[in-house]
């Protein structure tokens, strides 16, 4: 935002970088403590050095509505008093260049009457405002509506249509679409906007409240360095400074205040270790190839001699592929002809072209079982997040058992909510990390990644067993579920703060090209 004003940070570590929005905030290095300085004591030292952020975290601020709209006005009034526009008609010119200042100030200067025109604000609107007219022997091009008294409307492109039409078309793009500052003229292939005098004078009634949000929330919109958080009835807004150019370098993964994490570059759910363009992918290929790939491996093999896929459709062992009229035996994968003339049933395997085929068949199938592979490790903790938050939902109801058959008080208990949401938040980073390894190439830094993995697939595995035990025993675990809560979350920041860091640097090779 390019508000002066002060607001809170969601993170006691945010700088203010309002004014900013051309630094790479998320790229920037942490600064190491210098070790060469003077020595000032450990007292002096602890009150000085604060929580250091981690190699995965970024910088971020959220907003709530009232913030955001002191902003708005903020920059309004700023560039009001610059241009010696009133409120109103800065908002327009602002909301007409997405609120780009700057923009707005260079083009103003330039040339203020076409800016003003292109805005719906010039000597014309002034003079000459839009009307509702009746014009004789006209005909709508939507309704094919002709009755004399059809009261009808045209901006200065000259499209004309009945109001009825017009305000159905408004109505339908504000109401359905969520657009307001930038609807077109319905004229076919027309690019010109209605403009903000034209909308006041159509939209009906029940539409302007929606209307005059949707005109807030462009706000929002037009800027690069905000983001409204997607959760669902969610009306905070979050600021980052992370640009589209750094997504292969960052997972700028922010935490709005209704508790929902997610990634700013590309607004989906908490997604790391993974980058946007390898989610992205990875989606994309799940939706497309998941299902099929498990049918093929089940169902199918390879032709041994041109490598066609095919289907048995029959209980004999003899096939003859449709393609290449290559004969050979389904269990064994040998030509025919070494079978006999009245074999079915398979009992070979030393025999030199079955081995030649069953390995051909082994590589081309290679890629698919690596994807199966990755896959349904993936889906696998997909599953167990979803299961563990179940578990989240019996939590409460096990804490209340544990305060009357232990007499522990409210907050003794809460370390079973603290391991639950440890739980579901290490099942979440699991998760991406198979998607992440199935692209990476193979080199020593993926022995490390992936020993990295295990470890923390491990701790998860630990502490969600331990979660499964009876109400009477949790009370004896508390201080080995701590603990085990704590592994697991240290594990996980190990993880992520490897797998930033070398994403930083450029140290991790993928096997595929991102674009």
């Amino acid at each position: 935002m390019d508000s002066d004003n002060d607001f809170n940070s969601s993170q006691a570590s945010g700088d203010d970088f309002l004014d900013d929005q051309d630094s790479d905030l998320g790229l920037e290095d942490d600064s190491d403590f210098d070790m060469d300085q003077d020595d000032v004591g450990f007292e002096s030292q602890d009150k000085d050095m604060g929580p250091r952020k981690q190699a995965y975290e970024v910088d971020y601020k959220v907003f709530d509505p009232q913030q955001i709209q002191a902003s708005q006005d903020n920059q309004i009034d700023e560039v009001s008093s610059i241009l010696g526009q009133p409120p109103e008609a800065t908002a327009i010119l602002l909301r007409h260049l997405r609120w780009n200042k700057e923009r707005l100030i260079d083009r103003y200067m330039d040339n203020q009457e076409e800016v003003l025109e292109n805005a719906g604000l010039g000597e014309t609107a002034a003079t000459n405002p839009p009307k509702i007219a009746k014009v004789a022997g006209f005909v709508c091009d939507i309704c094919c509506e002709d009755d004399a008294n059809l009261e009808t409307f045209a901006m200065k492109c000259g499209h004309r249509f009945c109001v009825d039409c017009y305000r159905q078309y408004l109505y339908t793009k504000i109401k359905e679409e969520g657009e307001a500052a930038r609807i077109r003229c319905p004229g076919d292939g027309c690019n010109r906007i209605v403009d903000s005098k034209s909308l006041d004078l159509l939209v009906a009634d029940e539409l302007r409240s929606r209307y005059h949000e949707l005109l807030t929330r462009t706000y929002v919109d037009d800027k690069d360095n905000l983001r409204w958080c997607p959760a669902p009835n969610c009306v905070y807004a979050v600021e980052c400074g992370v640009k589209n150019k750094d997504l292969m370098q960052i997972v700028p993964t922010v935490h709005c205040e209704c508790s929902h994490d997610f990634c700013f570059g590309c607004s989906l759910s908490d997604h790391q270790p993974a980058p946007c363009a390898l989610v992205k992918m990875w989606l994309k290929k799940c939706e497309d190839d998941s299902e099929t790939a498990n049918w093929i491996s089940a169902n199918t093999k390879e032709c041994p001699k041109c490598n066609s896929t095919i289907e048995k459709n029959g209980g004999c062992n003899h096939m003859t592929c449709r393609k290449c009229r290559h004969e050979f035996c389904w269990m064994c994968m040998g030509v025919w002809s070494e079978h006999g003339t009245s074999w079915y049933n398979c009992n070979r395997f030393e025999e030199k072209s079955g081995s030649e085929a069953r390995d051909a068949q082994a590589k081309s199938r290679l890629s698919l079982e690596r994807y199966l592979h990755y896959y349904n490790r993936y889906a696998n903790h997909e599953q167990s997040a979803k299961l563990d938050k179940d578990i989240y939902l019996k939590t409460e109801k096990k804490m209340q058992q544990l305060q009357n058959t232990t007499g522990m008080s409210w907050i003794e208990v809460q370390y079973l909510d603290t391991a639950s949401q440890a739980l579901q938040q290490c099942r979440q980073t699991l998760k991406w990390t198979y998607a992440f390894a199935y692209y990476l190439a193979r080199n020593n830094l993926t022995e490390i990644f992936e020993d990295n993995q295990k470890d923390l697939e491990m701790a998860v595995e630990n502490l969600s067993e331990m979660f499964e035990k009876p109400v009477d025993q949790l009370q004896g675990l508390k201080v080995d579920m701590m603990d085990k809560t704590s592994y697991c979350t240290k594990r996980r920041v190990i993880l992520l703060n490897d797998t930033a860091e070398n994403l930083k640097q450029g140290n991790w090779e993928f096997n595929v090209k991102f674009s």
